[in-house]
């Protein structure tokens, strides 16, 4: 009886895949990678015309030496590692390493860890995608030139351990962009006006919002410009111009792709984009359900296709019949439409089963897991149903020469809103007066509701925004979004306060580093058009060694400029007239993982250390103190006085010596502008930085 080998990638998926096949089967892991370049040396060079040079990965051989006996008694070697480039990379690596011979093995894939999925795969195995293979070894090598040539001058520079990435380099200009803007931002003023209005016959007042003149929309930027607003509407009667009755309607969303999935986890379930994919992984790879045995009950989790398969759809568009009636379902099937590459080999992600209802496996998963596969569900069910439809009101109120506004949305029908609610899907305006009034219906004035308000700078990214701006600026894929994040939070260049993040000290310093020597490594343009030819590579338009000789001359170049400037400098550690305490010497400044510290030069014989506090030279506005830098314990930079905990005062923005000539506060800095630390005041002044 012939006997048959399965190779997975992840030891999860043996159990669940086991239950799949017969006795002639048996199923292995390899843990993913069994090759890759040495970690000792680079690896991959001119010298040999850019041939990788892999070796096994350390602690692999046991494994692989299991594998090659099992492929020794097996007829066939299927390789079922995951279905992308770097899926396909493993297995041909596997066939390398195992070296197994062509017409004994076989490359099978599965979007859905399941039993129809799985037996489908059996009976329809290829070849090895050499075309994928050559992508991700593009990727990799790209990836490891940039890391290996420029991660040792950032340990010249500022110190050990720190490390460049062609996708995380970029990933912290990103953020260190949106920091500068936040910095720069200066606040403009400006007021809403509410008039609360009695209707004749309602007990309810009525409040509509100012809206401008007949002609155009007002923004009221001073109160010296409301004043006069509220003067001319002093005695002015108030009569309804115009009554608009319509229809909105809200599409159904489309379903998850990996980065789609990684925003509204965060928003909806406050889940890190690393906690995100660990449970989907969880979901994909099965889970044991009470009375099924293993079952993956997710499809693939990487994936940028929102493309679903013909019987998914038909299935779902059959439960929604069933459970909620024909005329919940949608007409033609949800379709992005995009001139983007996206991997549409891949589906969407989505369940494996849409009958295996959230609610029917809640005793069989973990809380976060039930959540993730909740919120999967839905979106998933709702992508198969009709829009939402609204009737909609909106009334016009004229009054001297202005004109307030009121509306209100009704729900005419629920559609996908009966599944599904985005996490920051804005509350429907409701003002159940408006439905009741008529052109000729007596308005009184009852009072104004004035507010000053003050415009807000862009926010800060948190990983969900991250993760949008890199997919909408195509910087990586699916696979590189959490663990680009991952990285640079853990070589502290960032810090995560809450959900928003924020550059450290030293990722301003890499960041500084890496725009000044190699300018094109963080270029987002750059980076996207590589990613862009890392497709070309998928789709076997250019030959992968080719992207390959065209970038390293060009990087080796920079890296030797980069040496040369450093030759120049003398890499010395600071010396400071703080004196140790234990030793007498003079401390200097170094480098530290949250930043500067103060370190005695004896060590190893004295080890004293102790906080830098650098001086800005202003004095503190409350106490005269010095104001130094200091930084929250997560690493974010601030300004605070010397006196701490004595003396509380604190900026985020760097404070200046100057004083405001038009209230005598203090000051800060916001990119090339001097600002008024009293939002109320408003005081700016132009100030020339030196470069």
């Amino acid at each position: 009886m012939a006997h048959y080998l399965v190779i997975v990638e992840s030891p999860a998926k043996v159990k669940t895949i086991k239950k799949f096949l017969g006795s002639s089967y048996t199923v292995a892991a390899s843990n993913g990678h069994v090759r890759d370049l040495p970690k000792s040396q680079l690896g991959i060079g001119p010298e040999n015309d850019y041939e990788p040079k892999y070796i096994t990965i350390r602690g692999k051989g046991d494994i692989l030496a299991n594998l090659r006996k099992e492929a020794k008694k097996a007829d066939k070697v299927f390789l079922a590692t995951d279905p992308d480039r770097e899926g396909e990379a493993i297995s041909w690596h596997l066939a390398a390493a195992l070296k197994l011979d062509n017409k004994k093995m076989r490359r099978i894939t599965f979007n859905e860890i399941t039993k129809n999925a799985t037996k489908a795969s059996l009976k329809a195995p290829r070849e090895i995608d050499m075309n994928l293979v050559d992508a991700q070894q593009a990727r990799r090598a790209l990836d490891r030139m940039v890391g290996y040539r420029i991660s040792p001058l950032l340990w010249a520079k500022v110190k050990r351990g720190l490390s460049a990435g062609r996708v995380q380099s970029v990933a912290l200009r990103i953020i260190a962009d949106r920091e500068a803007e936040i910095d720069a931002f200066i606040p403009e003023e400006y007021w809403s006006l509410d008039v609360v209005l009695k209707v004749q016959g309602e007990k309810r007042p009525l409040t509509a919002k100012f809206y401008g003149t007949g002609k155009k929309k007002m923004n009221i930027s001073s109160k010296e410009e409301l004043d006069q607003i509220l003067k001319a509407l002093e005695s002015a009667e108030y009569k309804i111009t115009d009554i608009k009755k319509g229809e909105r309607v809200r599409k159904a969303p489309l379903p998850f792709t990996t980065s789609t999935l990684q925003q509204e986890a965060s928003k909806a379930l406050n889940f890190g984009t690393q906690k995100t994919m660990r449970i989907a992984q969880q979901l994909y790879e099965g889970i044991d359900i009470k009375g099924n045995g293993t079952v993956g009950v997710i499809t693939y989790l990487r994936t940028d296709s929102t493309r679903i398969s013909e019987e998914a759809d038909a299935a779902a568009r059959e439960y929604i019949d069933q459970t909620y009636g024909s005329e919940y379902v949608a007409a033609d099937s949800t379709a992005k439409k995009t001139d983007k590459k996206i991997q549409d080999a891949h589906e969407a992600i989505r369940p494996s089963d849409v009958t295996r209802t959230p609610a029917a496996l809640k005793e069989s998963l973990t809380r976060d897991q039930f959540r993730l596969y909740q919120l999967i569900w839905k979106r998933f069910v709702a992508s198969r149903m009709q829009p939402a439809r609204y009737e909609t009101t909106s009334v016009k109120i004229g009054a001297a020469e202005y004109v307030f506004t009121v509306s209100t949305s009704k729900v005419a029908f629920e559609g996908f809103r009966t599944v599904y609610t985005e996490a920051d899907e804005e509350k429907e305006a409701s003002n159940v007066l408006v439905g009741g009034l008529h052109k000729d219906s007596v308005l009184t004035k009852e009072s104004f509701e004035e507010k000053q308000h003050f415009t807000q700078p862009p926010a800060h990214y948190t990983e969900a925004t991250l993760v949008k701006a890199l997919e909408e600026q195509g910087i990586g894929r699916p696979s590189t979004y959490a663990p680009t994040i991952s990285t640079i939070l853990a070589r502290r260049y960032i810090t995560k306060e809450g959900k928003n993040l924020y550059m450290t000290e030293l990722g301003e310093v890499v960041n500084h580093i890496m725009i000044q020597s190699f300018p094109s490594i963080v270029d987002v343009h750059f980076t996207a058009n590589m990613e862009g030819l890392l497709d070309m590579v998928e789709e076997g338009k250019v030959p992968w060694k080719e992207v390959i000789r065209n970038f390293y001359p060009d990087l080796d170049e920079a890296v030797k400029i980069a040496e040369k400037e450093l030759e120049s400098v003398e890499i010395a550690d600071e010396v400071t007239d703080v004196i140790c305490e234990e030793c007498g010497r003079n401390m200097v400044i170094k480098y530290g993982p949250h930043g500067k510290f103060l370190a005695c030069p004896g060590f190893p014989e004295c080890r004293n250390t102790k906080p830098y506090l650098e001086k800005i030279g202003v004095k503190c506005p409350k106490c005269g103190s010095d104001i130094v830098i200091r930084k929250t314990k997560k690493g974010r930079k601030y300004y605070g006085c010397e006196n701490n905990p004595e003396c509380d005062f604190m900026s985020w923005q760097k404070p200046s010596q100057e004083k405001c000539p038009d209230c005598g506060g203090y000051m800060v800095e916001k990119g090339n502008k001097l600002v008024c630390a009293d939002e109320k005041c408003g005081y700016v002044k132009n100030i020339k930085k030196e470069k």
